[in-house]
């Protein structure tokens, strides 16, 4: 697998003339910091996708738009290319710098400009953190619904770019859902607003489309999110099984019966164990898989629902079923779930995290199929699901200092994802596509798909400068790697030698 940028495969980049570009940028922007040594651009390297780094040419720092304006005026005339970043907390390489390209940092646009509790909407730039937003709704009694685990520290950019989920996508949405309006700069330096204030638009849904998008299309300066009232009450259940198949079963059973929780979490034996040594949350270490089942609303409703839930849990075999005591037990077994990540870095030298979705009835099928690919790498998995909405985390633990274990890891990782399609899923469901997935793009896509998303790509960015090598590979990547998708039995150009 080939992470880092080819350019014989992804397409040549002009060379650039750092010191002239550098002399441009101080001369046009003399208040814009530029990180231009060694050292100050070695943090810089990666995303949270750690194990693959470059260093970029140089590291951008805008405070305002109209800084943000000229850099990009000035790359696109000099054929430059541009990388947006945020927080850095992505784990799909798609902040991953190139060594000729700049690194357009977002992170100092942190500013709550406007929250609406009449509109129940807020104003923000790209660089506020995910969980800011609720906490500055806190007082009118509303909040930001999309909640991924990184929410302390990932910015709402990042979460636009990468289309981000968490816990409570399940009822509530993803970023694409919760997001109203966007303003922002083509690689021109246009400005440009997506969506608009009111819960429509005419024409193209463009506002859509560009969430997920990754930093391809434009850099978000602006973001206009939808706040939502807090709920009455919140329960959480939390059942265990003795497999890992009965847990998957009663995921779809719970959906079957017309209930949708405010989240549905899965967590397999290891992630159990991990987070538990970690987070003291009481979960049952000696059970297979456990189920986290948050029910929200009205009282009355709530407490309808939890009987509900628990007959389904219990006729789907599970072997317990406890309900939070009270509002510190409920964050706890949710501390638990959230912190599974770091949790299952402690028993692991390192550790991959994927990003997979399928469809809930096959939850049984992928996990039984996870665990032979484990076996026959030789690594362990740990799962996590968003097992309500089909979106597993699998975790693969190894130790890059062990000549081979991290192309093993690679290698297994993208057997999970192919998987996922598979069984008629997708390569990814909230982290995004990246660096990491642009392989397994091939799988999923074929070459008529994959031309037409560079056609969008086009429109936006005729030359191809915003963040190159990202999220849609190119058609000769897919044929050098073998994996061009052929559909419905019909090879593209078939008179074609294949590599």
């Amino acid at each position: 697998m080939n992470i880092l940028y080819d350019e014989a495969i992804d397409g040549a980049l002009d060379k650039v003339d750092v010191a002239d570009l550098f002399a441009e940028l101080r001369r046009s922007l003399p208040d814009l910091q530029i990180l231009h040594s060694e050292e100050d651009r070695r943090p810089y390297e990666c995303d949270a996708l750690s194990a693959y780094r470059t260093l970029p040419m140089l590291v951008l720092l805008p405070e305002r738009v109209e800084q943000v304006e000229a850099i990009l005026r000035i790359c696109h005339a000099r054929r430059v290319p541009v990388v947006p970043r945020g927080a850095g907390t992505g784990l799909s390489g798609g902040a991953l710098p190139l060594e000729q390209g700049v690194l357009l940092v977002m992170a100092r646009f942190n500013r709550i400009l406007e929250v609406d509790p009449q509109g129940r909407f807020a104003r923000v730039q790209p660089g506020v953190r995910n969980l800011a937003i609720s906490q500055a709704a806190a007082p009118y009694e509303l909040y930001y619904a999309p909640d991924p685990s990184s929410q302390i520290a990932c910015s709402i950019g990042g979460n636009v770019a990468e289309n981000a989920g968490g816990v409570h996508c399940l009822k509530y949405g993803l970023t694409v859902h919760n997001v109203l309006k966007v303003e922002i700069l083509t690689i021109e330096g246009e400005r440009l607003t997506l969506g608009s204030d009111a819960l429509d638009s005419p024409g193209f849904d463009q506002l859509a489309m560009f969430k997920g998008s990754e930093g391809m299309l434009g850099i978000v300066t602006e973001i206009t999110v939808k706040l939502l009232p807090k709920p009455r009450v919140a329960r959480v259940l939390m059942a265990s099984f003795d497999s890992v198949d009965s847990a998957g079963r009663a995921v779809a059973d719970i959906i079957g019966e017309g209930i949708i929780p405010g989240g549905l979490e899965m967590m397999d034996k290891l992630a159990i164990q991990a987070a538990e040594d970690f987070i003291h949350a009481g979960y049952p270490v000696e059970a297979e898989a456990i189920l986290l089942c948050e029910l929200d609303g009205v009282e009355l409703d709530v407490a309808e629902d939890i009987e509900r839930v628990r007959a389904v849990l219990n006729k789907a075999g599970a072997t317990a079923v406890s309900l939070a005591r009270d509002e510190a037990e409920r964050v706890r077994f949710w501390a638990g779930r959230k912190n599974a990540f770091p949790a299952v870095g402690r028993m692991s030298p390192d550790y991959y995290c994927m990003d997979g979705t399928i469809p809930r009835k096959h939850l049984p099928r992928v996990l039984r199929g996870t665990a032979e690919l484990s076996e026959r790498y030789g690594l362990r998995v740990a799962n996590v699901f968003h097992a309500g909405d089909g979106n597993m985390h699998p975790l693969i633990l190894f130790d890059a200092n062990q000549p081979g274990e991290l192309e093993r890891a690679e290698e297994l990782g993208g057997k999970i994802l192919e998987l996922c399609v598979e069984v008629g899923g997708t390569i990814t469901g909230e982290h995004g596509v990246g660096r990491e997935k642009i392989n397994q793009m091939c799988v999923q896509f074929n070459a008529d798909e994959l031309t037409f998303f560079h056609a969008v790509k086009a429109a936006f960015d005729a030359e191809g400068l915003l963040n190159p090598g990202k999220n849609i590979p190119t058609l000769r990547r897919c044929a050098e790697n073998g994996a061009m998708r052929v559909h419905q039995g019909q090879m593209p150009f078939p008179e074609l030698e294949r590599f």
